[in-house]
Parts: C-alpha cells; sequence; structure tokens
C-alpha cells in the first residue's frame, strides 16, 4: 500500500503539469532588428521541443504551442537559453506573436534583447478584411484607414475592421501621420486593397539606421491551423 502512494505522489506533478498547459494556436513574427533572431523553442504538453519559425519578412503558418500558468516559454535552440516569454491571457485561444528587438539602453545600443507581443488572433480584435495597427514610436500617431480615423500612444495598438469606404478595386486610402515636437508630419500617404480573407498588420516605428519614422506594413491572410511538432 505505501509503494501504491509513493507511487502516486511521483506522478501526481506530472498530472497536474499537464492539466496546467492549455494549447495556444499561435503565429510568429520577428521585428526592429537588424536580422531574424536565433532559431526558438517551445516545450509541447508532453516535453518534447516544439521548433518555432522566425521571420522578419512574412507571418508563420499556424502551429499548437502551449500555456502553462498563462505562459510560453521560448528558449534558443542552440544553446537552449531563455529568449523571452510571451504572456498569453487566459481567454485567448489564439495569437499572434511578434519577437521585438530594442536596445537594453542609449549607451548600448548594439546590444538588445527580445520582447514579445502577443495579439489575439480573433475576428474581433483582429478583423477580416481590416487592419491591426501597433505604434512602437515614442511618441504619438495618427492614422486614417478607409473611413476610420484613429490615434495611438506611444505602445499602443489597436485593431480595425475592413472599410466600407472602397472604390471599385477594394482601395481605400491609408494615411499615417507622426508626433514630432508640437507639430504633425506625414510619413506614409498610399491606397491599400482591402478583401475578405486577407488583413493587414502595420507597424509605426523608428528606423534604427536613418533615425527616421518609418510604416511597416504585412500582408496577412486567414490562418490555417497547423500542429506543431511533439503537440497531439
Amino acid at each position: 500500500m505505501r509503494t501504491i502512494h509513493f507511487l502516486l505522489l511521483l506522478v501526481l506533478p506530472a498530472l497536474l503539469s499537464a492539466q496546467d498547459a492549455r494549447p495556444v494556436t499561435c503565429r510568429f513574427l520577428s521585428f526592429g532588428g537588424p536580422d531574424d533572431p536565433p532559431a526558438v523553442i517551445a516545450a509541447s504538453e508532453k516535453g518534447t521541443e516544439i521548433s518555432c519559425p522566425l521571420s522578419s519578412t512574412r507571418i508563420s503558418p499556424a502551429l499548437v504551442c502551449f500555456a502553462k500558468n498563462n505562459t510560453i516559454a521560448f528558449l534558443s535552440s542552440a544553446d537552449k537559453k531563455p529568449v523571452a516569454t510571451a504572456t498569453i491571457p487566459a481567454n485567448v485561444k489564439a495569437a499572434l506573436l511578434v519577437f521585438i528587438q530594442a536596445p537594453k539602453s542609449a549607451e548600448a545600443a548594439s546590444s538588445s534583447d527580445w520582447r514579445i507581443l502577443v495579439i489575439e488572433d480573433s475576428a474581433k480584435n483582429f478583423p477580416d478584411g481590416g487592419a491591426y495597427i501597433a505604434n512602437f514610436y515614442n511618441k504619438d500617431i495618427r492614422f486614417v484607414i478607409g473611413e476610420h480615423k484613429g490615434m495611438l500612444h506611444a505602445g499602443g495598438s489597436h485593431g480595425y475592421a475592413k472599410p466600407e469606404e472602397r472604390d471599385s478595386f477594394n482601395m481605400a486610402p491609408v494615411v499615417f501621420e507622426f508626433q514630432q515636437g508640437e507639430k504633425w508630419h506625414i510619413a506614409n500617404e498610399s491606397a491599400l486593397r482591402f478583401l475578405s480573407g486577407m488583413r493587414y498588420l502595420i507597424f509605426a516605428y523608428v528606423d534604427p539606421v536613418s533615425g527616421r519614422p518609418r510604416i511597416n506594413t504585412y500582408q496577412d491572410f486567414a490562418p490555417a491551423v497547423q500542429v506543431g511538432a511533439g503537440a497531439p
């Protein structure tokens, strides 16, 4: 009888650990660094490695990772050292994880680390045919997306529905302005095609080389969920 109790004590922590881990459909993108970050891995529900593709030019296909206590820890696949940790709100079942490289300090601009922007990948937060905007600029930005007019403080983000005001080619105006001192300056003025089944991820930031404010636009299609290596 004591042997059975002892075995239960050994197995119970593993069972509780498996119960704490919940599946989260994840897609990945890297941003802000001169190069792609090192290849990263996450642990599956059974403890095996899930390879997570990171690219600075395109959003990855969807795969399943596992959040324990609402966090997913990512390690370098080369040396297994910590790279960054994503905090996934309890109600989020699908997320776009943006690995952002930023200098640690002005004195050590060449030394950088990674943090993760977690974007809930839902129809309400990131609408089909619409756009999701994040402000990595250090001051306010304002913008026009079709009939939508918005403003975001530094570090802010928001999703916008597909513009209703589009021309016969489904094009709508897109204008971004950056605050510089007491004035506003146009950084981008163009038109984008807004269609169902396609979305835009738009980042406002400062180019690390020129020091000028810029806009990065990523075209995103409706994700097809894939199961990551090591996941059930």
